[in-house]
């Protein structure tokens, strides 16, 4: 008898993964992560006493990996809903680069990669603020709040908002009143920077199933949420200034700012943005954000305003830390 031939169904072979370098990166979602880093050294950098620069520089590098981690985790959890989103859909999951259980591994190792180091380099109080983020947002943001509810930006901005907090404990062991407040900012900033943003992508949202604001409650609520949100927002970014927090360089950007602020999201309120879902089908991730309709031309502006808006009043805090001018 002669042997059979050994064969092999090619639909068992394991795929040969196609992901570069490049891919694993953007699966930390790098553009968050520069955001994360900048106000977790801006709250490290505003703590009281004195702290090594190589153990700081350590510190911003846990918290910047972790921040990563969370985004790989949560690529990996939502590759399918991203790939019917436009603005999301050449994401490395979403565009079949990497695959699913590839980066959550990729997720898990470097959250206890980040947490682990952390703690041993700094206090376990501050791991176990990154920790805590990093389950929040992969877990109880992503798998929980995101499909159930409009409010889930609202509650799950918690996420975004804890990174000053972290550098606070990181420099002192303690998270104080003063380190609350750059969280406050932070977590009232994210609805109206959101829902804008929401606001020309309801249609992205509407076919993945994401109950966001004008996909469940409709534009012109959005808008007047917005507004609202706004108004609270301005108030707690002024707030620094006046109970001593901030200096003068800071009471300019967050009053001027805010005004800047408040009338884009005035404009906003009274246009129709959102009002018809942008059907186009534009290609790339800074088209899909920017290359909108004449009439959502407001949202985009706000959206676009209060990156720059946070982003200064930040920047504001640390030049007054460094220079000594702050309170």
């Amino acid at each position: 008898m002669t042997p059979e031939p050994m064969t092999q169904d090619v639909q068992t072979r394991p795929a040969l993964s196609t992901a570069q370098p490049e891919d694993f990166f953007q699966l930390l979602k790098p553009r968050v992560m520069s955001v994360v880093v900048f106000t977790a050294a801006t709250g490290l950098v505003m703590a009281p006493g004195s702290m090594n620069p190589l153990v700081a520089a350590i510190a911003i590098l846990c918290i910047a990996v972790g921040a990563g981690a969370a985004g790989s985790l949560n690529m990996a959890l939502e590759g399918e809903t991203d790939a019917l989103m436009r603005r999301t859909r050449g994401r490395p999951v979403a565009a079949g680069r990497v695959r699913k259980n590839d980066a959550m591994a990729y997720g898990v190792i470097l959250s206890l990669f980040s947490v682990m180091l952390l703690g041993m380099n700094t206090n376990w109080f501050a791991a176990g603020l990154l920790a805590v983020t990093i389950v929040y947002y992969a877990g109880f943001y992503t798998l929980l709040l995101k499909r159930r509810t409009p409010q889930n930006i609202v509650i799950g901005g918690a996420a975004g908002a804890f990174p000053p907090v972290i550098g606070w404990a990181a420099a002192t062991g303690q998270a104080p009143w003063q380190a609350w407040l750059l969280f406050l900012i932070i977590f009232l900033w994210t609805p109206p920077h959101s829902w804008a943003l929401a606001l020309y992508s309801a249609g992205d949202y509407a076919k993945a199933g994401i109950p966001m604001m004008p996909v469940a409650r409709g534009a012109k609520s959005t808008r007047l949420q917005i507004m609202i949100y706004s108004l609270v927002f301005i108030a707690s970014a002024v707030a620094p200034a006046l109970v001593g927090m901030g200096g003068l360089i800071y009471a300019v950007v967050s009053v001027a700012g805010g005004l800047g602020f408040l009338g884009l999201a005035w404009r906003l309120y009274r246009s129709r943005a959102g009002d018809e879902p942008d059907k186009a089908d534009t290609v790339g991730r800074e088209a899909a954000l920017y290359d909108v309709k004449a009439q959502a031309k407001p949202a985009r502006d706000l959206f676009a305003f209060s990156i720059l808006y946070l982003v200064a009043l930040f920047s504001a805090f640390l030049v007054e830390a460094v220079a000594g001018l702050g309170a």
